[in-house]
């Protein structure tokens, strides 16, 4: 027997298999979580318009809905409790949303670090609605940081009285504060196709890739898309323009 083969070294065992990631951690789980805290950002957001559309009322009906939400629960809750309650619900599932979507984001280019040499017919449109999702994104991000301070905490807005929230709508789309205005609408811009393409996605997530769905769905979420847009819209043009003082 050849003395090559006795002193040859023994070949070094296989790498253990990694562990599956939990549920909640692989990507049908994130993906998943992104639906679910994208739909409760919608009703937030719907639930939001409808409020913002009573400014139409006048200053007291106006006025009178934004003290009830602040007094929601009392006696039994303390002041602004059940308010707080959905803001720090909306702040969960904004960062579950971000989370999810940066870590499938990750994933998806280790898993593919160098691009095809080949066209695909549908590379344009997955790389077109990446780049909408991700800076529209930013652009809400953005403005949800303005807003805070503006209509919410009162920062940047004229009107410093919490209990007039009609004059803080009226004074921050005054037609002197018009930059406020084309930002408001540019931010709604990017939520309208953040909305028509993350409504689809949730839709396919849940029920599955479908295609006889597909345009049905792919309308559902244009159609929602617009009215949110159009609804959140209605209020900065009335002001700028001079239907609401």
């Amino acid at each position: 027997m050849s003395t090559d083969l006795q002193h040859r070294p023994a070949a070094r065992p296989d790498k253990r298999p990694k562990a599956p990631l939990a549920p909640w951690r692989s990507n049908i789980g994130l993906k998943i979580a992104m639906a679910v805290s994208g739909i409760l950002m919608i009703l937030f957001i719907i639930a939001h318009m409808a409020g913002n559309l009573h400014i139409f009322e006048g200053r007291e009906s106006m006025n009178d809905y934004a003290h009830g939400l602040r007094t929601l629960g009392e006696p039994l809750l303390p002041h602004e409790s059940i308010l707080w309650i959905l803001r720090i619900g909306l702040i969960a599932s904004i960062a579950v949303h971000i989370w999810s979507g940066l870590v499938l984001s990750r994933r998806a280019h280790h898993a593919r670090p160098v691009r095809y040499a080949h066209r695909h017919k549908n590379r344009g449109e997955s790389r077109g609605a990446y780049g909408v999702m991700r800076w529209g994104g930013i652009v809400i991000f953005l403005f949800v940081v303005w807003h805070l301070l503006d209509l919410t905490w009162r920062t940047v807005n004229p009107v410093k009285e919490v209990p007039d929230a009609y004059g803080a709508v009226v004074a921050t789309f005054s037609p002197e504060r018009w930059p406020v205005t084309v930002f408001y609408l540019l931010a709604l811009t990017a939520l309208g196709f953040h909305l028509r393409h993350g409504i689809w996605s949730a839709v396919q997530t849940i029920a599955g890739p479908t295609t006889k769905w597909r345009k049905r769905t792919q309308a559902t979420a244009l159609a929602v898309a617009l009215i949110i847009v159009l609804g959140f819209a209605i209020v900065p043009l009335s002001v700028t323009f001079g239907l609401v003082k």
